[in-house]
């Protein structure tokens, strides 16, 4: 997953830069929306790959959250990100795989998935059927 991280950090990197450039001559709504469309989104396609990647891939992923909300906001680096963050109402990386995730599974159980990802999850029940618990299903996804 590093060759994929690293293009996806070089791609964001490259987005900000041109978007640094234009900084001046835009609102600061107008800002965030080209950020958000030509960086946010690039960090978010198939970001459910990602999902157990190393401290240090995702250190690299967190730095381009970080350099765009400093650009958004025209902060300087010593300043404090997480107020940043939280006014743009962003999570932060490892959060937003989990959030994908969470997507990818919802949208199977509910049939909204490609018909190839909802036929490998399904619900089992977990418990016996005299027990309390019987009532409640499990997601069980099969092994590889």
């Amino acid at each position: 997953m590093s060759a994929h991280v690293t293009a996806v950090v070089k791609a964001c990197f490259a987005a900000l830069r041109q978007i640094r450039n234009m900084r001046r001559s835009l609102t600061r709504t107008t800002l965030f929306s080209l950020a958000h469309a030509l960086v946010v989104t690039k960090v978010d396609y198939c970001s459910s790959v990602l999902s157990g990647i190393s401290g240090q891939l995702l250190q690299r992923l967190k730095s381009v959250f970080n350099a765009t909300a400093r650009l958004v906001f025209s902060a300087r680096k010593s300043e404090h990100i997480t107020p940043l963050l939280r006014e743009l109402h962003w999570l932060k990386v490892p959060e937003r795989i989990q959030f994908q995730l969470c997507v990818l599974a919802y949208s199977c159980l509910v049939g909204t998935a490609p018909s190839y990802l909802a036929e490998s999850e399904t619900l089992h029940s977990t418990a016996d059927v005299g027990s309390r618990s019987a009532s409640t299903s499990m997601l069980v996804i099969p092994f590889t």
